[in-house]
């Protein structure tokens, strides 16, 4: 298919391009900067000059793709407000820009949903609405699934891990550890995160693209409950620091606003993502890339 892709020099997207290339696919990428086209181009994927603020860009090549796969996001936390006003604006015009065609829109979107339950495929985003968070993008785009959009929702889990540079959360946990000499866990640490390493993501956006049902929800979930003790002890050994518990109203204060996040307990599962679309992780877990050394 000819897709039309934002996210492609990503951390995700440049995990699932050469699986969507060995796949067949034609590409074009969305690239705001010079690095990001020559990256793109090392790929085999046709730059696209712009980025999600470039409405009219995302407009054309959403009508002239025969796909789109959405994977760009600002992530800028220290604005999250602008953060999601972009997701929201940039959904909103790619997924009209299809709407009635039947064409497949794979978009990003998280797993953190429910606190303190397992969170499975058939469960709904309870966010709706601008203000919401990722603006409300995934029961937006959802909404299409009956206007003639073939919508798929590709649901990461918080920590997509690798070596290679990952700037995510795990990074952030790390880089507290370091500054603060100690590597910590909030209250008891038996709160549960999810885990995927990026290049088995790759392969479930490749996957999800050529098999998943529209309307349907897949869960890039490798490791469905680890939980934060067991992170903080794994970031403690590869940097040779001590381990220790922080009281929930320190955890900011300690990790930065990502304390407040690695609190949660958020596991998920990813059953129905494996039958359905037969994938199968097989790349290393998340321990394993942290005593790699790939957050040291």
């Amino acid at each position: 298919m000819d897709v039309f892709m934002t996210g492609a020099s990503g951390w995700i997207g440049s995990a699932a391009v050469p699986e969507l290339v060995a796949a067949g696919h034609r590409i074009r990428g969305l690239a705001r900067s010079a690095v990001a086209v020559d990256k793109l181009r090392e790929a085999g994927v046709e730059p696209v000059d712009g980025d999600l603020d470039n409405l009219d860009v995302l407009r054309e090549e959403a009508a002239g793709a025969e796909a789109v796969l959405h994977l760009a996001n600002k992530h800028d936390w220290s604005n999250p407000a602008e953060s999601n006003r972009a997701e929201r604006a940039a959904v909103q015009t790619l997924v009209t820009a299809v709407e009635g065609t039947g064409k497949r829109f794979l978009f990003a979107s998280g797993v953190a949903l429910t606190p303190g339950r397992v969170l499975t495929e058939a469960d709904a985003s309870p966010f709706s609405g601008p203000d919401a968070p990722r603006g409300g993008a995934e029961a937006l785009a959802m909404e299409y699934a009956d206007r003639g959009v073939h919508t798929v929702s590709l649901r990461f889990a918080p920590t997509v891990h690798g070596t290679g540079g990952d700037h995510g959360f795990i990074a952030l946990i790390a880089r507290a550890a370091r500054e603060r000499g100690v590597s910590a866990y909030v209250g008891d640490g038996t709160n549960r995160w999810t885990a995927v390493n990026r290049l088995d993501a790759g392969r479930l956006v490749a996957l999800a693209l050529d098999k998943a049902p529209g309307g349907s929800v897949v869960h890039a979930v490798a490791e469905e409950a680890v939980t934060s003790r067991t992170i903080a002890e794994a970031i403690g050994a590869a940097l040779g620091l001590a381990v220790v518990s922080v009281a929930p109203d320190r955890a900011v204060d300690h990790f930065g606003w990502i304390g407040s996040f690695f609190a949660l307990d958020i596991p998920a599962s990813a059953a129905i993502t494996r039958e359905r679309l037969g994938w199968l992780p097989t790349h290393p877990t998340l321990a394993e890339d942290i005593s790699a050394g790939a957050y040291t």
